[in-house]
């Protein structure tokens, strides 16, 4: 018998993606805003190909899924997500890190209450972590730390019913996006130091998921407002709504930012037939502008870059659902890229994707036959004897 997921009380714009394309953690998974941009700068261009090198597991208990992923390097790497997925009251929330050569978990000290999924991480330094989801008491929940361990982090501000989808976090700033009563939702912090003051503010109808800031006054939050996509800029007199292109069904899901001339947002729009088109919108410095992929079917849900212009968008081909899928575009060129075929009947989504020090890492699950979860890493770069192509 298929076994049917438990919903969780979750935005009704949020409810209506996860029914519309018929998945659990379609509706409560996104992937979002990753490690500050600006400092890698210092990465050459992956040289042509880029080839899976390898999918390993994090180890995490029964049906347990990765949501999201960020690093600073090539051995500081950290990934969130959730273990029982199937069931409310054993659901937990997981921050896993890997050193380089393996994986491990990292507990959450203190609080009895505990993680539900965590949805969106965020790397400031490698002694400042931050990871947002949601809580078992009903309260978004936030925590900081590092390999040392985690701490919950109060936000006096947050109601019972508040949805956190995203975080990016730099030197002395903190923003965590989401919703609150069907209109979106912001969070700051000025201060990354314990005991900073937290403002929030609403925008309009609608929720966002996935947020990025470059510098101190700028930066992109998207979501959709239930019937179009939705873009807001963060400037230095607070946060507005920007214009887009007439997209109708459309939604977006993620967000990277090069610099203040440069960005890509990335998601999806619903057809009449049920299906999903993804959806690439690239700013210019000026415009929001759509790009199109290659592939019409795709569901797109994280993007990741190396801050010098080449992009990496994580995913799931219906065409080819028992492989992971990324896109790579290089400001010219799509090139999609494919995890290794497994012999057995299986659906792969890559929800989230970082790319450090030459490494481009994505992480998601497997969804088997029997609706069981185990979560993935799927890890993309030259082909063996070209690592040398690639800065370290």
């Amino acid at each position: 018998m298929t076994r049917r997921p438990v919903r969780r009380a979750v935005p009704m714009c949020v409810l209506f993606v996860g029914l519309m394309a018929g998945y659990l953690l379609r509706a409560t998974s996104v992937a979002h805003a990753h490690a500050d941009p600006g400092r890698q700068k210092a990465d050459r261009k992956t040289a042509e190909p880029e080839v899976a090198q390898g999918a390993s597991s994090a180890r995490l208990r029964p049906d347990g899924s990765l949501s999201d992923v960020a690093g600073s390097s090539s051995s500081d790497i950290w990934a969130v997500g959730q273990q029982s997925v199937w069931d409310i009251w054993m659901n937990r929330g997981v921050i896993t890190h890997w050193n380089g050569t393996s994986w491990t978990e990292v507990g959450i000290k203190g609080d009895t209450t505990g993680a539900g999924h965590l949805r969106s991480v965020a790397v400031s330094s490698s002694d400042e972590v931050w990871a947002v989801g949601e809580g078992h008491d009903g309260l978004p929940y936030v925590v900081k730390g590092s390999s040392d361990g985690f701490d919950r982090v109060t936000v006096p501000q947050f109601r019972t019913g508040d949805w956190l989808g995203g975080v990016t976090a730099s030197a002395g700033r903190v923003v965590a996006v989401g919703s609150r009563d069907d209109r979106t939702f912001m969070a700051v912090t000025s201060g990354s130091a314990k005991g900073a003051t937290w403002t929030t503010a609403l925008g309009p109808q609608g929720v966002l998921y996935g947020v990025a800031v470059s510098g101190k006054s700028d930066g992109w939050a998207v979501g959709d407002d239930g019937k179009q996509p939705l873009i807001m800029r963060l400037s230095g007199t607070g946060w507005k709504s920007v214009h887009l292109p007439s997209i109708k069904g459309g939604f977006l899901r993620d967000v990277y930012v090069d610099d203040r001339k440069h960005a890509i947002a990335v998601g999806g729009v619903f057809r009449s037939s049920g299906r999903i088109a993804p959806l690439v919108l690239r700013w210019d410095g000026k415009h929001w502008t759509r790009n199109d992929p290659p592939e019409k079917q795709a569901e797109l849900y994280g993007v990741t870059g190396d801050g010098d212009g080449t992009y990496w968008v994580s995913g799931y081909d219906p065409a080819h659902g028992a492989e992971g899928f990324l896109l790579r575009y290089d400001g010219s060129k799509w090139t999609t890229l494919r995890g290794r075929a497994a012999a057995e009947s299986r659906t792969v989504r890559l929800q989230a994707v970082t790319h450090v020090a030459g490494l481009t890492m994505a992480v998601g699950h497997v969804l088997d036959a029997d609706d069981h979860y185990t979560d993935l890493i799927e890890r993309f770069g030259p082909p063996e004897g070209q690592e040398g192509s690639t800065a370290g």
